[in-house]
Formats: C-alpha cells, sequence, structure tokens
C-alpha cells in the first residue's frame, strides 16, 4: 500500500518495510522441501528464494560511484566536482545533456544481468523481481526520498496485450512495496506504436520515439509540480526515458529522475576536468 508518512520519515519507513519484505513465510521451510530454492540465473542450490549463488553475484558489475552527477555514468576515478555547480559531470552529459533531471542505474548489461533482465521481459519470469527491487532501492536511494510518483516507461497497447504486463510496471510496484510511494501506470501513455528500438542507432532510436508519448489531460493535474521517477529495465542512450521526461516536464513535472535495472552503450564516459 502507499505510504501516508512525511518524506522526512522516508528513511525510517524504508527501513522499517525493507526488514518486513526480509521475512521468512511461517511455511517457508515445508514450502523450501517441496521446492528448494535455486539461483535465479543458474539454478544451483541457495539458501533462500529469489538470490543468486555467489558465482552469479560475482558476475554482477554493480555500478557505484564514482560515476556522473546527472546522467549516473560511471566516471573512471573520484576526481573533485567540475563547474560551478560543484557537480561531477561525464564528457557525455556536457556534450548531450539528457532531458531528465538524474539518471542511475543498478549494474552494467552484462551476461547475468541480461539474463535476468530477458527472463523477466521476455519470459515472464518474476522469481527475482524481489532482489531487483532491493537493487534498485539501494541505487536510487537518494532519488526514492524525494519522489511523489513512480512511473513506468509504457508499452503500447497492443505490446501490453502481446506480452501481457509491463515489466518496467512491476518494477515499479516491487519499489513501491519497500518504500511506499505511490505508482501511476496511468497518466503517462505511448500513444503510437513504435519499432524495437533494439540494433537501432542513437539517432534513428530519437526518431523512434520522438512524439510517441503523451499524458491524459484528465491526469495533468496529478503531474504538476510533482517530483517523478521514471523507471526503466534497461537504458541504453537514453532516448525513451528522454521523450518520456520531455512529456512529462511539458505538463507541469517539477523533476524527472531516472532509475533503471540495467545500462548498456555507456559510450564515452570520461570525466571533463577543470
Amino acid at each position: 500500500m502507499p505510504s501516508t508518512s512525511p518524506k522526512q520519515n522516508r528513511p525510517a519507513e524504508f527501513a522499517r518495510r525493507l526488514s518486513a519484505s526480509a521475512r521468512p513465510y511461517r511455511l517457508a521451510p515445508v514450502l523450501d522441501i517441496i521446492m528448494p530454492p535455486i539461483c535465479v540465473h543458474c539454478h544451483k542450490p541457495v539458501s533462500a528464494h529469489g538470490q543468486l549463488c555467489p558465482p552469479c553475484w560475482g558476475q554482477i558489475d554493480f555500478i557505484t560511484r564514482p560515476c556522473c552527477d546527472i546522467t549516473g555514468t560511471p566516471l573512471p576515478y573520484n576526481a573533485d566536482p567540475y563547474g560551478e555547480d560543484q557537480k561531477r559531470l561525464s564528457a557525455l552529459a556536457l556534450s548531450h545533456p539528457p532531458l531528465y533531471d538524474r539518471g542511475r542505474a543498478v549494474a552494467h548489461f552484462g551476461d547475468v544481468m541480461r539474463h535476468l533482465v530477458h527472463k523477466l521481459k521476455y519470459g515472464d519470469r518474476r522469481e527475482g523481481l524481489s532482489l531487483f527491487g532491493r537493487w534498485m532501492l539501494m541505487a536510487g536511494h537518494e532519488f526514492l526520498l524525494e519522489s511523489d510518483l513512480l512511473m513506468p516507461v509504457p508499452l503500447y497497447r497492443t505490446r501490453l496485450w502481446q506480452r501481457r504486463f509491463n515489466q518496467s510496471a512491476l518494477l515499479c510496484f516491487e519499489l513501491q512495496q519497500l518504500t511506499g510511494i505511490r505508482v501511476d501506470v496511468l497518466s503517462l501513455k505511448r500513444r503510437r506504436a513504435t519499432r524495437s528500438q533494439v540494433g537501432l542507432s542513437q539517432k534513428a532510436r530519437r526518431t523512434n520515439v520522438s512524439n510517441a508519448f503523451s499524458i491524459l489531460p484528465r491526469h495533468k493535474k496529478l503531474i504538476e509540480g510533482r517530483n517523478i521517477l521514471l523507471i526503466d529495465d534497461v537504458l541504453t542512450t537514453g532516448s525513451t526515458v528522454d521523450a518520456c521526461a520531455h512529456t512529462l516536464k511539458r505538463s507541469g513535472a517539477r523533476c524527472v529522475n531516472v532509475l533503471v535495472l540495467a545500462r548498456a552503450g555507456l559510450g564515452v564516459n570520461l570525466q571533463i576536468e577543470g
């Protein structure tokens, strides 16, 4: 359920919900005998359901600081902040500033992470959702503390009908369980079908999603003045979340941050020094 507690109480609220989510079910020992817990990637035995074994965990390339304060792009070293605003900025953020305010990703889109994302996205395998939610809570903690709404990148209605679910919405609801922040899956719509972004160049991706999103007029009041946290599974060039952020800000959103499970195609990630 969404929380009604003020933002200053959120750290305690997050901790309470995270602790509650880690408690085992009363019948867990019996269920573990019937269906022993296995690694969500390689299927080797593990201590609890929805976990990775140590070797698979070791293959997840988590993105940690230092990283660009705007795009979340990893930086090669922890240099001093650049510019008058005292932010650590990547060359990518300076040369091609995104339309969203700030972005973060849990990990690089390596082999294990790719397999986990594809199992969820194309195979409707949800056993890793609780793990993904905890990862995203840690990666996006500072964003979640100030967010008013969690919003998934939407699918077009025919794609949603074919797939039967939106994986980004599933991640939103997992984060709602851990934070109590309201999820809005209705306001932002993909108003036309777009080609799959896989295999497209950066320019083609931007053209593909140009004017593809809209806000339902009756929902604009919900967006105005709000801090929105946009959720997606994978970020490559950022064209899709840029298009979503542009639409949300045009409708009055005060801030649009982006949190994704994995980041691919990082491009230029060198920090510019003054």
